[in-house]
């Protein structure tokens, strides 16, 4: 499977650095680049990429509001917000515009490749950086997780998912199969009657879901 990807930022030097490391693996193809956010959304409707790697901030177009917009016009495409900024507000508007993933511009390149592909493949795991940014952000009273009727496994799943642990991981910490570890994230997004990973990760951060 090729996956089609249209890489925007302003920055020459950073989406000639993008688009190198992703056209040497196999997996992606460079559909084609943008600089703002305007160019982006026109981009997108013409080239119907796959994936968007969107810089969060960019003169003449800011890469959130280009987010709401394609993604209220190609609800299919997957949108990582590119940053360099670890601030957990970013993050939390980035998923409210419909952003699949959120990642740090400082993160090592062999951390990028493994976190965009395990976008592609419908995970999406968050750094152990904003992880701990976010629990410092949101340390609230905890709610009780019966109200919510998780089971202990589940609440063990959604634990592991706040640390930021892609499915294969979770699995083997709770040595249980990668599809296990998938029907239980089914499970637990209907109870909460959440659409997707990213929203799970805030909903269980801002309701003090997740254990100290």
């Amino acid at each position: 499977m090729t996956i089609k990807v249209l890489v925007v930022d302003d920055h020459f030097l950073s989406r000639k650095g993008i688009t190198s490391m992703l056209s040497a693996h196999s997996m992606f193809e460079i559909a084609g680049e943008a600089t703002n956010g305007q160019e982006a959304l026109e981009k997108a409707k013409a080239l119907m990429p796959d994936l968007i790697l969107m810089d969060i901030r960019m003169p003449g177009g800011s890469g959130l509001e280009a987010t709401r917009l394609i993604k209220e016009a190609m609800p299919y495409v997957k949108i990582v917000i590119l940053s360099v900024s670890d601030d957990v507000q970013d993050f939390f508007e980035a998923i409210k515009k419909g952003a699949q993933g959120y990642l740090l511009k400082n993160m090592e390149p062999e951390y990028w490749l493994d976190y965009i592909i395990s976008i592609v493949q419908g995970e999406a795991p968050i750094s152990r950086m904003i992880a701990a940014k976010i629990l410092q952000e949101f340390s609230v009273q905890k709610v009780d997780l019966a109200g919510y009727k998780l089971s202990e496994r589940e609440n063990e799943v959604l634990q592991l998912v706040s640390q930021g642990l892609g499915n294969k991981e979770i699995g083997e910490k709770l040595y249980i199969s990668e599809s296990t570890v998938k029907n239980h994230l089914r499970n637990i997004l209907a109870k909460l009657h959440l659409q997707n990973r990213m929203q799970l990760i805030s909903f269980a951060y801002k309701n003090g879901l997740i254990n100290d």
